[in-house]
């Protein structure tokens, strides 16, 4: 029996040893507040995904801009063949004139040679002096005065020279086109004698191809360009076959390839030739070069995702800084003092409600975009206006949460122990209201990246050359682009909704984490 005791006494005097006394901090163990929080938050598995999504995109957008190979606003160049306009082709149906050298053969003179044509008189008059209508041929008409003296000619065919800078006076012409019209094969003029073959090719005394004539006007677009004669018989060649397209040589060989189009409602073929270019790299599908293709201005635009990401995660980081402290002070003074002040600062928060925000921000953007702001500037106004109007909300629930907080007996202490209003506020009150206004900006950030990204898809926000994921998503205004090159506007539409979604996820873990009341 008394060994029995001993052994209950041992076991007594063993529990006895590991009780500890209440101030002793092996009792329990005790984690800060910021710890409960902490732990409460990674226990919401789904705000710890938030929190992830966050991470990767601050990294996409912060550290991807500086290790990615290109520039944000880097152009990228293809070759690429363009059918560009080139000459013009034209089946001379009307008349066509040329004054002889030294006279007057004005615009009045020539529509009063064209109604003798036309009524088939031989003589007409005009500025009381008589003139006479000589036909040379069937579509060649010379008018002269009494004396014979020629002073221009009327004409459809069109005489055509072959070396560049030849000039074709009036004589040479007009003898040429007469002996086309009439089938010879000779003629002479200012003391030349040239041969003239069937099809129109006319020849010098030396037998070196002059010129040749046709009823094609062949021009080239621009003034510097001489098309030869043997591009010209080719088109000529092309037209009549009904040919739409044809290949020719230059005078180095080099072969081009060359396109008629007809205008139906004249007699007129428009030649393009596919000229090799260099271009901006445009809506190019994704490749090795370009994980996500590139832009309508021929830039990467995985490269523009990662700077508009630190774009619209700064404008929305910096609107809610500005927001948050407007919101702090006259939150903080209004529910701290309240009477007169809180009416007067609650009346500003009432007009500042009325505001229709959307509609003045953008008329704020119209305006600055009448007065040409730079981008950079534009950007900065932009956080200003947002961050002014964005207030009112905030201060509103943190000035609720001071008056409930200035009635506590911790309040009662500092008046109690003399300290000033502005430390009773600074370092007791707001500090309390922190953990919601944590909330409310976290939860609040998400809508301001939207609204940002609302205005830069309209054209009202950010401006090229920078980036941001609202003005990248605005090439789906194009309904080409939103149906064919699906690497424009999906990505950034994808992160922009992911970000949001992700602050909106941490907002709600940071509410329940910041609850005391959670089921644990």
């Amino acid at each position: 029996m008394s060994k029995e005791k001993k052994t209950l006494n041992d076991d007594q005097n063993t529990v006895s040893e590991k009780q500890y006394s209440l101030n002793d901090d092996r009792r329990v163990k005790v984690l800060s507040p910021g710890a409960m929080v902490a732990k409460r938050f990674f226990r919401n598995r789904i705000a710890v995904v938030g929190m992830a999504v966050l991470i990767f995109m601050f990294l996409f957008s912060f550290v991807g801009g500086l290790i990615t190979p290109y520039g944000e606003s880097e152009l990228f160049y293809r070759t690429d063949y363009q059918q560009k306009e080139f000459a013009s082709a034209i089946e001379n149906t009307e008349f066509r004139y040329k004054g002889a050298e030294g006279q007057d053969f004005s615009t009045i003179l020539q529509a009063k040679m064209l109604l003798a044509i036309n009524t088939g008189k031989t003589e007409f008059e005009w500025d009381s002096v008589n003139y006479t209508l000589v036909k040379e041929g069937e579509s060649l008409y010379l008018a002269t005065l009494s004396d014979g003296t020629k002073i221009g000619m009327a004409f459809k065919t069109i005489f055509n020279v072959i070396n560049q800078g030849t000039v074709l006076d009036f004589e040479t012409q007009y003898e040429g086109l007469k002996a086309y019209e009439n089938g010879l094969s000779e003629f002479s003029a200012s003391g030349v004698d040239y041969s003239i073959s069937a099809d129109g090719v006319v020849t010098d005394s030396s037998g070196k191809e002059f010129g040749f004539i046709s009823k094609y006007n062949i021009q080239p677009l621009m003034g510097d360009v001489f098309l030869t004669k043997e591009f010209k018989e080719q088109v000529v060649e092309e037209i009549e076959a009904k040919n739409t397209s044809f290949v020719f040589a230059d005078a180095d060989g080099v072969e081009h390839e060359y396109e008629l189009e007809y205008d139906p409602g004249t007699t007129k073929w428009t030649i393009t030739q596919a000229t090799e270019t260099r271009v901006y790299d445009t809506y190019s599908a994704p490749s090795k070069e370009h994980w996500l293709g590139t832009d309508k201005n021929g830039m990467d635009v995985m490269t523009r995702l990662m700077y508009g990401g630190r774009v619209s995660l700064l404008i929305g980081f910096i609107v809610e800084i500005i927001s948050t402290v407007i919101a702090l002070i006259l939150g903080g003074i209004a529910g701290y003092f309240g009477g007169k002040v809180d009416n007067f600062i609650m009346r500003i928060v009432d007009i500042f409600y009325c505001i229709p925000s959307m509609p003045i921000i953008i008329i704020l953007g119209a305006a600055m975009d009448n007065a040409s702001v730079p981008p950079k500037i534009r950007m900065i106004y932009l956080m200003l206006i947002l961050g002014i109007l964005g207030w009112p909300g905030l201060a509103r629930m943190i000035r609720g949460q001071i008056l409930s907080l200035r009635e506590q007996e911790f309040m009662t202490a500092t008046e109690a122990t003399g300290l000033s209003v502005k430390r009773r506020i600074a370092q007791h009150l707001i500090p309390n209201v922190i953990p919601q206004t944590i909330v409310s900006v976290t939860m609040g950030l998400g809508g301001t990246i939207l609204t940002e990204s609302s205005l830069s898809f309209l054209g009202l926000g950010v401006k090229f050359p920078f980036a941001s994921w609202g003005n990248i998503i605005n090439d789906v205004n194009n309904t080409y682009v939103l149906q064919n090159y699906w690497f424009i506007w999906i990505p950034a539409g994808v992160l922009l909704l992911t970000t949001v979604l992700a602050f909106n996820l941490v907002g709600d873990g940071l509410r329940d984490a910041f609850d005391p009341k959670m089921k644990r």
